[in-house]
């Protein structure tokens, strides 16, 4: 294993220490509801398999991913963290982590160039190895200090944004280290990805608004595991529920389901609500927001700010102005009101707090148990995007139902003979 580097770390960047116990409060409730998190924290902490690793960390700083780094360190690192986006940071929970000894750049409502001096920051403390959730720590290395990168043990990602730029650059040779793809474990797709964002979104949306979902039309961009659990809990609210896809497959899936499914363009005029959940840029128009009707409500839960086409919505606008938190009101010409929540940046985080607590730590141990498989093995690993062992995925889904109480059935000699055999 490497060690961490002998400079000494820089103070913590943060909007205000005092704010420290009333984040401590939040990450305490988080770890309350983490037992499968906390199983994997006793481990860890008796072991301690990461001691003198430093380690980055680019997450939502929230309580559940403060817990995250926090175990990080019961396991030994140095833990290191920095926003992976400025508006869902929380500023308590980033003084606690301060004073927990945990170094932080990263503060609410963070300019363009303050985040990526917070980035920048977290770099220049020479982490072993990283965390990363949509690709910009790995981005930056990569783009500016190929030098460093070099240097990196490796990483996990748990984004769908952030393991599609890691392909890419892998499929062009360009990925200079290691990295775990957490994103598509079993025991984070169908659960955070599905009934994470689709509970979070509702939460963003509804504490932000302040309106009823039934009976209103809500269209769903893109049918992936996240666009599953939005369409499916608009439905259990009582909308009418409409999908755009690009992928055949997807929209005969949305059909089945008992969604309707158009394009884009057909589905503006009818759209009450719109949330994009793809990944992808300009998935919202201005040729779509033209045709929609007014007061009609706009709300991203992909990584970027860049699938409702902002520019676009800037342009047509006659004039703007916020009428309720996160919520800003743009007046296109003959009267039309168009609402962008949280500026078009993840509702369920910048307007909310992100995912339920049970379903993060089922990620979150996830992401503990790759990073140390990759710490234990990266000298046999070459640069590329690796899965999840299945054993981890296994461990950790074996590990919530003995939190939850529940055994199931195992397989008798017999059965496994039968299934392994081509003779029976």
């Amino acid at each position: 294993m490497h060690t961490a580097s002998p400079r000494s770390l820089p103070p913590s960047r943060l909007r205000d220490a005092g704010l420290a116990p009333a984040g401590q409060r939040k990450i305490d409730w988080a770890a309350q509801h983490m037992p499968v998190l906390n199983r994997v924290r006793a481990e860890l902490e008796q072991e301690r398999p990461l001691r003198g690793l430093r380690l980055a960390v680019c997450l939502h700083l929230e309580a559940k991913t403060a817990y995250l780094a926090l175990t990080l360190q019961a396991a030994g690192a140095e833990v290191v963290a920095c926003a992976s986006n400025p508006l869902s940071t929380q500023d308590d929970v980033v003084a606690a982590l301060a004073e927990q000894g945990v170094t932080v750049f990263a503060w609410h409502g963070a300019s363009p160039e303050e985040y990526e001096s917070h980035l920048a920051a977290a770099l220049d403390c020479h982490p072993d190895a990283i965390i990363d959730d949509g690709g910009d720590l790995v981005g930056m290395l990569h783009r500016d200090r190929p030098a460093q990168a070099r240097r990196i043990l490796g990483g996990c990602e748990e984004t769908t944004t952030g393991v599609l730029r890691l392909k890419a650059m892998e499929k062009d040779g360009l990925l200079l280290f290691p990295m775990m793809d957490v994103n598509d474990a079993l025991m984070k797709y169908l659960f955070d990805n599905r009934y994470g964002t689709g509970q979070s979104v509702w939460d963003g949306i509804m504490r932000t608004t302040n309106l009823v979902v039934a009976g209103k039309t809500v269209v769903v961009a893109g049918y992936g595991w996240c666009g599953k659990g939005v369409a499916m809990r608009a439905k259990g609210l009582g909308a009418r529920v409409v999908v755009t896809e690009i992928d055949p497959i997807k929209a005969n899936e949305a059909w089945l389901d008992g969604f309707q499914v158009m394009r884009m363009e057909q589905a503006a005029p009818l759209g009450d609500l719109f949330i994009t959940v793809t990944g992808n840029i300009d998935v919202i128009r201005g040729e779509h927001m033209v045709l929609m009707r007014d007061g009609a409500l706009l709300a991203n839960a992909g990584h970027f700010d860049v699938e409702i086409r902002k520019p676009d919505l800037e342009q047509l606008a006659l004039s703007r102005r916020l009428v309720r938190p996160n919520v800003e009101e743009f007046t296109l010409p003959g009267g039309k009101r168009l609402h962008l929540l949280a500026e078009g940046r993840l509702v369920n985080l910048a307007a909310g707090d992100g995912h339920p607590v049970e379903v993060m730590d089922l990620s979150f141990s996830l992401q503990a148990l790759a990073l140390l498989h990759l710490v234990r093995e990266h000298a046999s690993m070459a640069p590329g995007v690796y899965p999840v062992p299945a054993e981890i995925d296994r461990r950790v889904a074996e590990l919530r139902l003995e939190a939850l109480g529940l055994s199931i059935d195992q397989l008798s000699p017999e059965q496994a003979a039968y299934l392994s055999s081509w003779q029976a």
